[in-house]
C-alpha cells in the first residue's frame, strides 16, 4: 500500500487496511503525522499536536488484536483547540490568554472518541474562542483553504476542515454554535453534519452551552464517517441536564440502506443578512434540481423567521456565552480577562456580555425559543430545508479583521446567512459538498432536518454523495 494515497481514503477505508493486515495501528499513525508536519508550514491546521503518545496508544491497541467493533479502528483523528478537553493536550481556544492551559482529565467526548479507537494526534486551529467564521486567531496566525491558499479556511473548526480537506486525517472532531461545523466545510470542500440539541455530551465541565446553542461532532471526507462517528458520541452522559430523543437503529445504518420513501423538500435562496452571491445561489438551485432527479419533491418555500428577526437576540445570547466562556476557561488557567491577550472583538464581546441583566438574558431567550417554535413547525410540512450555508463562496483572508468591531461583527454575520437559525432551533443540519466555482473554491450547500431526525439527513446525504461523489 502506498501510504501517499492514504490522504485520499476515508477512515472506514483506512481502518480496512489495518483490519485486513496491509498496515499496522502504528504504520497508519505515522503516516498521517508525517502528513501533518509536511502540511503544517502552508496550512497551518494543526498547531498543538501529541504525536509521541498517539504512537503508543498505536502501539498498545496492536497488542490487543481483538479490536473493539467500531468502524474507526486505528484511524488518525484530531481534536479542534475549543470544547472538549483532553488530558496533558495544550487547551487554548485560539487565544494568548490561555496559552500554556494543559486540562488535567478527559472530557466525556475525547472519552468516547478513543473508545472507538479513533487515535488522536493533536488539536486543530479555531478562531479565538469561537467568535468569527474564519480560522485566523492571532494567537497562532490564519489558517489556510487548501483549495485555494489565499483564502479562509470558514470557522470557527476552520483548522479541522482544512485537516480533512488536505487529506491529513480522514475526520476531525469540530463544534458549531452558530455555524461552525457547516460554514468551514462549505468553504473547504468537505461532509460537516451539526447534530441534534443534546445529541452529544458537553460534560463533565459542561452541561449546557450558550442556552443549548453549541453542539459537538466532527467533519469528514465520506458521509458514512460522519454517522460512524455519531454512533461513537450520541447519547447522554450521567448528569446531564437534558437529552436529544433515542434513534431507532444507528446512524450507520441510515446510510448504508436507502430511503425509505421520496423527501418533501423545500429549498430557498432567500435574502439573509445581504444578498446571496450568484455561485451560492447557483449552489442552492443545482442542488434542488439533483433532489428532484432523485426522485424526491421538491418546492420553493421558506420558514416565516429569518436571520434578521433574530439576529439582535442571538447575539444577545452570543455575547453572553463569548463572557462566560473566557471568564471561566480563564479561571480555570489561573488568569483574569485581560485586553492585552484577547482579540478586540472577543474582548468588546466579552465586555457587552459583562453588562446584559439576568432579565434581559431571559427575556432574549424566551424571544429565541419562540422564535425556535415558528421554525420547528415549517418541518410539520417538509422533511427537509434546503439552503444556503454562507452568503458568499470562502472569502480572502484578512476581510474578516478589517474596520471596527461593530463592522467585523456585521461581516461575519452577513457571510453566516442563516446558519444561527438550527442552533437556535436545536434541529440538525448538515453541510454537503455539491457545488465548486469555475476557480476551484468548494461551495456547500444546507440541508436542515427535524428535530432529532440525523438520520434523514445522513441517509439523504448519502444518496447526494453516490449521485454526485466529491472525495
Amino acid at each position: 500500500m502506498d501510504i501517499r494515497d492514504l490522504r485520499h481514503l476515508d477512515g472506514h477505508a483506512q481502518a480496512d487496511l489495518v483490519r485486513t493486515g496491509q498496515l499496522t495501528p502504528r504504520e497508519l499513525v505515522e503516516a498521517a503525522i508525517a502528513r501533518i508536519e509536511a502540511a503544517q508550514p502552508e496550512i497551518n491546521a494543526v498547531p498543538i499536536t501529541c504525536f509521541e503518545r498517539a504512537i503508543d496508544e498505536a502501539e498498545a491497541a496492536a497488542a490487543r488484536p481483538e479490536g473493539n467493533g467500531s468502524p474507526l479502528t486505528a484511524v488518525p483523528f484530531l481534536l479542534k483547540d475549543l470544547g472538549p478537553g483532553c488530558a496533558g493536550l495544550e487547551a487554548t481556544a485560539g487565544s494568548a490568554l490561555l496559552a500554556g492551559n494543559v486540562p488535567q482529565h478527559d472530557s466525556t467526548l475525547a472519552l468516547r472518541f478513543r473508545a472507538g479507537g479513533l487515535r488522536i494526534l493533536g488539536k486543530t486551529a479555531t478562531a479565538e474562542f469561537g467568535v468569527l467564521p474564519t480560522t485566523e486567531p492571532a494567537h497562532y496566525g490564519p489558517t489556510r483553504n487548501p483549495r485555494a491558499l489565499d483564502r479562509s479556511a470558514g470557522g470557527s473548526s476552520g483548522g479541522a476542515a482544512a485537516a480533512v480537506a488536505a487529506g491529513l486525517v480522514p475526520l476531525a472532531h469540530a463544534n458549531d454554535a452558530g455555524g461552525s461545523i457547516r460554514i468551514p466545510a462549505s468553504c473547504c470542500g468537505v461532509f460537516g453534519l451539526k447534530p441534534t440539541r443534546a445529541r452529544t455530551p458537553l460534560g463533565p465541565d459542561v452541561g449546557d452551552l450558550m442556552n443549548g446553542l453549541a453542539a459537538e461532532h466532527v467533519v469528514s471526507r465520506s458521509v458514512r464517517d460522519s454517522a460512524a462517528a455519531l454512533d461513537l458520541v450520541a447519547g447522554p452522559a450521567t448528569g446531564d441536564p437534558y437529552w436529544a430523543p433515542p434513534v431507532d437503529g444507528t446512524f450507520l445504518d441510515a446510510v448504508l440502506a436507502p430511503a425509505e420513501r421520496p423527501l418533501r423538500i423545500a429549498f430557498t435562496t432567500r435574502t439573509g443578512m445581504t444578498d446571496l452571491a450568484p455561485e451560492c445561489v447557483r449552489a442552492v438551485t443545482e442542488a434542488a434540481r439533483l433532489c428532484a432527479e432523485l426522485g424526491h419533491e421538491v418546492v420553493e418555500d421558506a420558514p416565516a423567521i429569518g436571520i434578521a428577526d433574530v439576529a439582535a437576540e442571538f447575539l444577545t445570547v452570543w455575547a453572553a456565552g463569548v463572557s462566560s466562556a473566557v471568564t471561566a476557561q480563564a479561571f480555570v488557567a489561573g488568569r483574569k480577562p485581560d485586553p492585552g491577550l484577547l482579540e478586540p472583538l472577543t474582548w468588546w464581546l466579552y465586555e457587552q456580555g459583562q453588562v446584559i441583566s439576568a432579565a434581559e438574558y431571559l427575556l432574549t431567550i424566551t424571544r429565541l425559543q419562540r422564535a425556535g417554535r415558528s421554525l420547528a413547525a415549517f418541518h410539520d410540512r417538509y422533511d427537509v430545508l434546503l439552503s444556503a450555508v454562507t452568503a458568499e463562496p470562502a472569502p480572502v483572508l484578512g476581510t474578516f479583521h478589517l474596520g471596527s468591531t461593530q463592522q467585523q461583527l456585521d461581516r461575519a454575520m452577513a457571510f453566516a446567512y442563516e446558519t444561527p437559525l438550527a442552533n437556535l432551533s436545536g434541529q440538525p443540519a448538515m453541510s454537503v459538498p455539491l457545488h465548486t466555482t469555475a476557480d476551484g473554491i468548494p461551495v456547500g450547500v444546507q440541508f436542515t432536518g427535524r428535530f432529532g431526525e440525523e438520520r434523514t439527513l445522513l441517509s439523504l446525504a448519502a444518496q447526494l454523495e453516490a449521485a454526485r461523489p466529491w472525495a
